[in-house]
C-alpha cells in the first residue's frame, strides 16, 4: 500500500538530503530512489509505504533474504550474552563455532588441509589477502586474471578486475558463448580459451613470467552473469596444477548455495588451492576471509591483519546462515528453482528479439538486453567480443536495460545492471525465495520488458508477443 503525501515529502526530503551530503561516487542510490524502512524475506517497504521485491539482496549478500528468525536470533544471543563485539584476532566461542561450521561445509579436498585468515570486512580484503599470501608463498610477483572480471574496488583487487589498466597483472580470455572472444562459442572457444592460457605460460616468448597465482570467478557476476564451462575449469586447474601455480578462486558473490551448489567449484569437481569468502558467510554482516592449502602458509605474525577481523555479530550471523543452508538443503532449492526461472526466461527471450541472451546458474540470473534493431554480427567482431551463434549477437542496449529496470521498479520490483556495457538485467533473490515469489518476480519482469520495448518502439510497430499470456501484466501490476 503506498504512504500518504506526508510519507512521500519524507522520502524525497531523506533523497534530496542524500544528494546533497553522499559522494558522487554513489552507485546503487542512482537507479533505485527509494528509502527502505522495514525488510522481511524477499520484501523491502520503502518510507513511502510502498513494498519491493528485492532480487538485488544486497548484491547476493543476503543468502536467507532480509532480517530472517535464524539471524536475527543468533545475533540477539551474542547482544544478551555480554560477549566482547570486537577482538581484533582473539579466538572466542563464537568465532570457534563459526570456523567448525565453515570447515564443515568447504570442499572434501580443501577442508582436510584448510587455513583461514579472517581480514578486513570487505570481499576485496579478501582478494587483497590472497593475492598478498601467494606472493609471499611462491616468491612470484605476477597474476593471471580473467576479461570481464571483478573481484573488488581496492588497488590490487581491482587490479585484477576487468576495467583495469596499467597494471602487472596477465589478463587471460574468459570463455562465453553469446559474446565468445574467439567468435566461436560452446566447448570450442573454451578449448581454444584453455589453448591460449597454456601457450601464454609455455611460449618463452610470450613476455609472461611465471606468476604467483590465477585467480577466476566460477560464475563471473559483475562481468555479466557468465558460467565458466565446468570443462574448461578443469583444465585451468591442471593446468596451474602442472607448473606450480596457486589457483584462487573468487566465491565472494558465488558461495553458500548461491549457484545451486554450496560452492560453485563443486559444479567442476574442482579443488582450488585458495577461497576469498565474503557476502552471505556474514550473514548479511560485514565478514571475509581466505581459505588456503596450508603448505601455502607461509605468513610471519603480523604479516597480514584488519582492525575489524574479529566481527564477533557476523561471525555469529555466518553460523547461523552456513548452517541453515546446509540443513534445508537450500542449495539443491536454488538449483531447482533457478532452473524453471531459467526456462521461463527462455520462452521471454522467444517473445522479445530485444532479449539476446538467458543464462545464470542455480539464482544467479542474468538477462543480456541488445538492440534488436541493430545488425546481428556474422563475424563475431561486435565490440570485440564475438559471437557464438551462425547470426552473431546483437550490440548490447544499455539504455534499454536501464529502462527496463526503472519499469521493474515501478512494478515494485528491484533489480540489479551488471555485464560488460550495463545491458544485463541481474536477478540473486535470496535462497528462501518461494515458488510464487519467483513466478511473481518473473511477471513483473515480463511486464518491464513490454513496458520498456513498447516505448522504445514506435507506437505503429509496438510489439506484441506471441506466446504471452492475456493478463499477465495486469496480474504483476496487482502484485506491486
Amino acid at each position: 500500500m503506498r504512504g500518504g503525501v506526508g510519507a512521500v515529502a519524507v522520502t524525497e526530503g531523506i533523497l534530496r538530503r542524500q544528494s546533497a551530503r553522499e559522494s558522487a561516487a554513489r552507485t546503487y542510490a542512482r537507479a533505485l530512489p527509494i528509502v527502505p524502512v522495514r525488510a522481511r524475506g524477499l520484501t523491502i517497504e520503502g518510507a513511502d509505504g510502498r513494498r519491493y521485491l528485492d532480487c538485488l539482496s544486497g548484491a547476493g549478500t543476503l543468502a536467507l533474504g532480509h532480517n530472517h528468525p535464524v539471524v536475527l536470533d543468533a545475533i540477539r544471543k551474542v547482544l544478551d550474552s555480554g560477549a566482547p563485539l570486537h577482538v581484533l584476532d582473539l579466538a572466542t566461542p563464537v568465532k570457534d563455532a563459526f570456523v567448525t561450521e565453515l570447515f564443515h561445509n568447504l570442499p572434501p579436498g580443501l577442508a582436510d588441509r584448510a587455513r583461514v585468515q579472517f581480514c578486513g570486512p570487505a570481499g576485496t580484503d579478501a582478494v587483497e589477502a590472497a593475492l598478498k599470501l601467494v606472493r609471499a608463498a611462491t616468491g612470484r610477483s605476477g597474476v593471471l586474471a580473467f576479461t570481464g572480471a571483478y573481484h573488488g574496488m581496492t588497488a590490487g583487487a581491482l587490479a585484477a578486475s576487468g576495467g583495469a589498466c596499467d597494471v602487472r597483472v596477465t589478463r587471460l580470455p574468459y570463455p562465453q558463448d553469446y559474446r565468445c572472444p574467439f567468435g566461436v562459442g560452446g566447448p570450442s572457444g573454451a578449448e581454444l580459451a584453455a589453448r591460449w592460457t597454456e601457450s601464454v605460460l609455455d611460449d618463452p616468448k610470450s613476455g609472461v613470467r611465471q606468476p604467483a597465482g590465477m585467480i577466476l570467478e566460477p560464475v563471473q557476476g559483475e562481468g555479466g552473469v557468465i558460467p565458466a564451462p565446468d570443462t574448461w575449469l578443469r583444465r585451468m586447474r591442471q593446468i596451474t596444477a602442472d607448473r606450480s601455480i596457486p589457483l584462487i578462486a573468487d566465491e565472494i558473490q558465488t558461495g553458500v548455495g548461491r549457484t545451486g551448489a554450496f560452492w560453485a567449484v563443486e559444479h567442476s569437481g574442482v579443488t582450488p588451492d585458495v577461497m576469498v569468502l565474503s557476502k552471505a558467510i556474514g550473514g548479511s554482516l560485514p565478514l571475509a576471509v581466505v581459505v588456503y592449502r596450508d603448505d601455502l602458509d607461509v605468513w610471519e605474525p603480523g604479516a597480514h591483519a584488519g582492525t575489524f577481523r574479529g566481527n564477533q555479530l557476523a561471525m555469529a550471523a555466518g553460523t547461523a546462515t552456513l548452517r541453515h543452508v546446509r540443513e534445508h538443503r537450500l542449495s539443491e532449492r536454488a538449483a531447482t528453482l533457478g532452473s524453471r526461472m531459467l526456462t521461463r526466461l527462455g520462452d521471454l527471450a522467444r517473445d522479445f528479439p530485444c532479449i539476446g541472451d538467458v543464462r545464470g546458474r542455480g539464482l544467479m540470473i542474468g538477462v543480456e538486453l541488445v538492440d534488436a534493431e541493430a545488425e546481428a554480427d556474422a563475424d563475431g567482431d561486435e565490440g570485440g567480443d564475438g559471437g557464438a551463434s551462425a547470426n552473431g549477437p546483437r550490440p548490447a542496449d544499455p539504455e534499454l536495460a536501464a529502462a527496463v529496470q526503472r519499469e521493474c521498479l515501478r512494478r515494485g520490483l528491484i533489480v540489479e545492471l551488471g555485464g560488460r556495457h550495463s545491458s544485463v538485467v541481474r536477478l540473486l533473490p535470496p535462497l528462501t525465495i518461494t515458488d510464487d515469489q519467483a513466478s511473481a518476480v518473473l511477471d513483473r519482469l515480463a511486464d518491464a520488458v513490454a513496458s520498456a520495448a513498447r516505448k522504445r518502439a514506435a507506437p505503429d510497430r509496438a510489439p506484441v508477443p506471441q506466446g504471452r499470456r492475456r493478463g499477465q501484466g495486469d496480474r504483476a501490476e496487482r502484485a506491486g
